[in-house]
């Protein structure tokens, strides 16, 4: 490849080990260095390999066994990676959910995944969904923290004060149904690592996604699949140092490129500034205390900081000098978004691809190098690409369309219980189908031209649409509802719903967005609805979702 960074080897090695060995091995050689930050209060990576530790050995006393699955229902925080690391630490597996599914969602993965074991956040909205799985017998233990519990002391006072009450933080749970404190689970528990040991090609998380169908499914990510991905991006983005950076992550952790770059940053024995939301006015402040120097995002984040700085907005200034590195994923980057980020930060954004059945990275541009608006870049090291050729099956040429397959260490063992789905996206010779369309250029560089899979991707989130039309077809008044993405400015897209009523029937864009919500967690529902008389079809009666488009009809 012309343009290959010549810092950068095709071929790269690295010590295979468990997921967790990246957080011991920074705690041997900077016990002292910051691990976390969060609102201004810090770990160390002993104080967090320590807490790892008291989880995992809390884990086995609640009969927790290698293999078995622990749901982390958790925002951003350091409860969070402790939780993840401990229970990696125990030999378990890690099922990381979104904190905003509604009960419906949050069952379907503990079912699916067979988590018997929770960790939950003790905020009204959220642990009532969890108690209510845990009712249904989904759940044998049920672990509470206090969102407050690794605040600084000041803050905390003023937490229990001010917003506790007011925001639904106080909650009361009962040791006899199987629900505990975290902070008081972890009180006397053994700082020592476990004796037991993962071999690197088992399990070590259930990250979900929709797959190539849409429908959720969980893809087995093995210890030597992220501990590989954290080792490619490492290399790839040779400018990081040691036990130097400081990075922020906002990135959701139900989301695989978040825990990539929490590997990573553990990996280099740098700080994680954890944010629990991507709050503007938040952000900024963080950015201005904190001063990172590595900022992981998504297109819709640089952007809406970059109107904020812009335009002066009422959310504040911030000085983005001190970062040095972004790496945008999740959706498409604008040259525009990419170019005003870099003049306001003085940094470099790249834009890279991957997806939750690679770990997730296979492509990153170059730090340095021709600048390539729309591309996707090169691939990572020990990653092997291809371009289906529609037409003949075999490799197309440069320049011509076709599905790209993926090869590497990275790639997924499968899709947990799915053989059969599995066998559709995996090739006995180890190629996945990405289901999306590409090409490359002259220079080796990779576009995304469409994507096979009806993906929206709103705020960097992946929404399925067949999730969504599954449920408003529970609505009574509904007959026929498709789903599709709108490009927005902000959010990179929004959910829209067009649906054909049952005759006779009325209804309001406002009641069937108060269905959904009762089923589904915010940013599925449609932000807007369009009532329309009958769904255009092909021949064969599949939905044209291409020909929907405004009719004129305003979006309710």
């Amino acid at each position: 490849m012309t343009y290959y960074p010549k810092e950068v080897s095709r071929q790269i090695s690295w010590t295979r080990r468990p997921v967790q060995a990246l957080l011991e091995d920074s705690a041997k050689r900077h016990p002292e260095a910051v691990a976390t930050s969060f609102f201004g209060a810090t770990l160390t990576f002993h104080e967090l390999d320590r807490e790892a530790n008291r989880f995992a050995h809390a884990l086995a006393g609640l009969g927790v066994q290698p293999g078995d699955r622990v749901a982390i229902h958790l925002p951003n925080s350091p409860q969070l990676v402790v939780c993840l690391y401990g229970t990696l630490k125990a030999g378990a597996i890690a099922t990381m959910i979104c904190p905003l599914y509604e009960k419906r969602e949050l069952s379907f993965q503990l079912n699916n995944s067979g988590a018997r074991v929770m960790v939950t956040l003790s905020q009204q909205s959220i642990l009532s969904k969890a108690m209510a799985a845990q009712r249904e017998g989904q759940l044998q233990h049920l672990l509470v923290t206090n969102i407050k519990d690794y605040f600084p002391p000041a803050l905390r006072a003023l937490f229990s004060i001010f917003k506790e009450k007011k925001e639904g933080h106080r909650a009361e749970i009962l040791a006899a149904n199987g629900q505990f404190w975290l902070k008081d689970l972890l009180k006397g528990q053994p700082e020592e690592r476990p004796a037991w040991t993962a071999d690197p090609s088992d399990t070590a998380v259930l990250q979900y996604t929709g797959g190539t169908t849409g429908l959720p499914k969980a893809a087995e990510l093995s210890h030597d699949n992220l501990v590989a991905n954290a080792a490619q991006t490492r290399a790839w983005l040779y400018e990081l140092k040691e036990a130097e950076e400081r990075m922020l992550l906002v990135l959701p952790f139900f989301h695989v490129y978040a825990l990539t770059c929490c590997n990573l940053i553990m990996d280099l024995a740098g700080s994680a500034i954890l944010v629990p939301q991507f709050d503007l006015s938040e952000i900024l402040k963080t950015i201005n205390r904190e001063k990172p120097t590595v900022f992981p995002g998504v297109p819709a984040m640089y952007a809406a900081i970059n109107h904020s700085l812009e335009r002066g907005g009422k959310e504040g200034k911030a000085d983005l000098s001190s970062i040095r590195i972004c790496f945008s994923g999740a959706d498409r980057l604008p040259g525009e978004v990419q170019a005003d980020f870099e003049r306001l930060s003085g940094g470099r954004v790249v834009e890279g691809y991957g997806l939750t059945e690679a770990s997730p990275v296979t492509h990153v541009n170059p730090l340095h190098g021709p600048p390539k608006t729309g591309s996707i870049g090169l691939p990572v090291p020990n990653t092997e690409v291809r371009i289906k050729d529609f037409a003949t099956g075999r490799d197309a040429k440069p320049g011509k369309e076709g599905e790209m397959l993926v090869r590497g260490p990275q790639v997924m063992k499968g899709y947990w219980n799915e053989p059969g789905e599995t066998a559709d996206v995996i090739t006995t010779d180890g190629w996945l189908h990405t289901g999306d369309i590409a090409r490359i250029d002259e220079d080796g560089y990779y576009y995304i031209v469409d994507r096979k899979k009806d993906i929206i991707i709103s705020d960097g989130i992946n929404v399925y649409p067949r999730e969504i039309e599954e449920v408003l077809s529970q609505f009574h008044k509904i007959k026929e509802v498709a789903v599709k993405g709108l490009p927005n400015k902000f959010r990179g897209e929004v959910v829209k719903a067009y649906i054909v009523l049952k005759e006779n029937e009325q209804a309001t864009a406002g009641e069937i967005r108060r269905f959904a919500k009762e089923k589904m967690a915010d940013y599925k529902v449609p932000q807007k609805i369009e009532f329309i008389d009958e769904l255009p079809r092909s021949v064969l009666r599949k939905v044209l979702k291409r020909k929907l488009e405004d009719d004129g009809n305003p979006p309710q």
